[in-house]
């Protein structure tokens, strides 16, 4: 960790609204929304990782009560400062360990956040977190990538996701422990500056095995927030576990 705001400081926080603004766009927030706000229907939300509040702004905005847990600080300041963010309640810590007040009849989690956690521990902890914190009947959803192994030809360890004339970024895999590792090497005024993240990529058959330890059943997988099926050949997953009601 980098300091008390894990590695999403200030430096991150300052600029992440920009670096990841294709993100931001309403083709990729709307969508999100739209399921996430079915699923809540009356009840309130809960978001593991609700940084400066890309999904939780707009859900809010259709009158359904969000909270949030979140490690950074800096990252809820951002939240904070935008038309709204004073109306989400937020608890600063460990989204896989805290706990607040109420129940919530749906909990999200999205944009690959699961993958911060970076042990398989701090992983299952996370879906029990987000089991106790359910009504009976309301649901768990995460959005993550498939893990791109099939694109490592034997001996190699990194793949290229970004390439640009000021940003090269690429990760790298671990496939003996699923450790992995975004690298940004950024242009800044003519100099090179190299930041990276660790992460731990996850399965979505793993993920099922760790929402059943946590009492949670699988009821819907799609390839993105639109319900595309899901297929081999998708290189994500919105998946869609359910707290039994009785």
């Amino acid at each position: 960790m980098l300091d008390d705001d894990g590695y999403f400081g200030e430096s991150v926080a300052a600029t992440y609204d920009d670096s990841e603004a294709d993100m931001f766009r309403p083709e990729a927030v709307d969508p999100a929304v739209d399921l996430l706000a079915e699923l809540a229907g009356d009840g309130p939300a809960l978001e593991f990782g609700i940084g400066t509040g890309r999904i939780a702004l707009p859900l809010s905005g259709r009158g359904i009560p969000v909270h949030g847990i979140d490690m950074s600080r800096a990252m809820v300041a951002r939240l904070r400062a935008k038309q709204g963010g004073d109306e989400i309640g937020v608890t600063i810590g460990d989204f896989s360990t805290s706990r607040v007040d109420g129940t919530f009849t749906v909990v999200y989690l999205v944009f690959n956040t699961i993958n911060n956690l970076t042990t398989q521990d701090a992983q299952v902890a996370c879906f029990r977190n987000a089991a106790a914190h359910l009504r009976p009947g309301g649901c768990f959803v995460i959005e993550v990538g498939v893990p791109e192994l099939r694109r490592l030809p034997p001996g190699q360890k990194a793949v290229p996701f970004r390439i640009g004339p000021t940003q090269w970024a690429f990760d790298t895999y671990d496939t003996a422990t699923q450790a992995m590792s975004s690298h940004y090497v950024t242009i800044v005024d003519g100099r090179a500056a190299y930041t990276s993240t660790p992460f731990r990529y996850v399965w979505p058959a793993e993920l099922d095995l760790m929402a059943q330890l946590a009492g949670l059943r699988l009821r819907d997988r799609w390839e993105d927030w639109s319900r595309a099926p899901f297929t081999g050949e998708s290189g994500r997953h919105v998946s869609v576990w359910r707290k039994p009601a009785d």
